[in-house]
């Protein structure tokens, strides 16, 4: 009794005066984090096992005897397939029916609006972004997160590859590739928005997407205004072997020294790569290009906007979650207020946000 008593005291002791309850909670907690990296591994097997793909050429919910004989996996290894797709079906990637037309009722797998993202081929996939920012080069830096955070000036990738993230895509052509298929894909997303915001293209006559890739959304913004004008401007090596057409031009260069003239110029996710003295940089030279021969444009910029108060808790948590990805990269997500601060440093005397996406805000930015 005497040592049951002693134990009592000393737990009573260390939780400081906290319900048990509270400490099995915190616990659980702890451990989903703890654990949540197995989230971004399940997702990136997958699509490296082409399970949506599966799904939808079988044109209908496939069993788990099914899968995993396309799969070809060993017969031992069918548990772990269903452990790994029953849990995938927690997370709403996959939903689970049961085929009641077998003996078993054995369990099948039907594709969810999530998983519809990750069918290749399919007009809207985000199958490149999964394997891009899950390759273990990239994901791998974020184990150096303490000695990133004691360096005053480098990114977590210049502590860990050596360069800056833009460097190393120069001096990795393959990863660059990669990198540049999975912005594609996330801008077929945006893409999807803006085909309802006719009222902010409507009016130019021309329009520069800096930083615009291979020309997703300048294909989708020719398409939609075929009077329109549209230059797409990015790196020299991101440019070079791409072809004109009759509205879309390509020229390559660095944005922090000119930026070709237009009516408008979209900052399309740009700006939360950079520092705030580096986007009053970008912003000035994005000012001077709507504002030549005694224009009066407007810059357009599709990024988040940190609203605490107003987005629900999950929203919150995955914009707060983007800028912790971004302050690896000396970027950052900004509030409302944070943003007026950079437009009213670099120039600009308005500006108005319009919902985009779930997460990504339109801001029209007025000199």
């Amino acid at each position: 009794n005497k040592h049951q008593n002693f134990n009592s005291k000393r737990m009573a002791s260390s939780i400081n005066g906290r319900k048990p309850s509270e400490i099995f909670k915190a616990q659980t907690l702890l451990y989903k984090h703890l654990y949540a990296f197995i989230d971004s591994m399940c997702l990136k097997w997958t699509v490296e096992m082409n399970i949506p793909n599966i799904i939808h050429d079988h044109g209908q919910p496939i069993s788990l005897s099914n899968l995993v004989s396309i799969l070809h996996v060993p017969s031992s290894k069918a548990g772990n397939v269903q452990r790994l797709m029953r849990y995938l079906a927690h997370n709403g990637f996959f939903e689970i029916v049961t085929n009641r037309e077998m003996e078993n009722e054995e369990e099948a797998y039907a594709l969810t609006v999530a998983s519809e993202l990750l069918v290749k081929e399919s007009d809207l996939c985000l199958a490149a972004m999964v394997e891009c920012i899950l390759d273990p080069t990239l994901s791998g830096s974020y184990h150096e997160l303490k000695k990133w955070i004691y360096e005053e000036d480098l990114t977590l990738f210049g502590v860990t590859l050596g360069s800056g993230f833009w460097d190393f895509l120069d001096k990795n052509p393959d990863y660059n590739r990669s990198f540049n298929e999975a912005m594609a894909s996330d801008s077929k997303m945006i893409n999807l928005a803006l085909r309802d915001c006719d009222f902010v293209f409507e009016e130019l006559e021309s329009i520069v997407d800096v930083g615009g890739g291979t020309g997703t959304t300048a294909k989708i913004i020719c398409e939609t205004f075929p009077k329109l004008k549209c230059v797409v401007f990015d790196r020299p090596q991101v440019v070079e072997n791409l072809s004109d057409t009759n509205n879309l031009s390509y020229v390559g260069g660095d944005m922090f020294s000119s930026i070709p003239n237009a009516d408008a110029v979209l900052l399309k996710w740009i700006l939360h790569n950079w520092t705030d003295k580096d986007c009053i940089r970008i912003l000035k030279r994005c000012k001077e290009a709507v504002t030549s021969d005694g224009k009066r444009g407007k810059v357009i910029v599709i990024d988040m906007v940190i609203n605490e108060k107003k987005d629900e808790k999950n929203l919150t948590q995955m914009k707060l979650l983007m800028d912790v990805n971004m302050a690896c990269l000396n970027g950052k997500e900004r509030k409302e207020e944070e943003w007026k601060k950079l437009f009213e440093e670099a120039g600009f005397q308005d500006y108005k946000i319009s919902p985009l996406t779930g997460f990504l805000s339109l801001i029209e930015i007025y000199p």
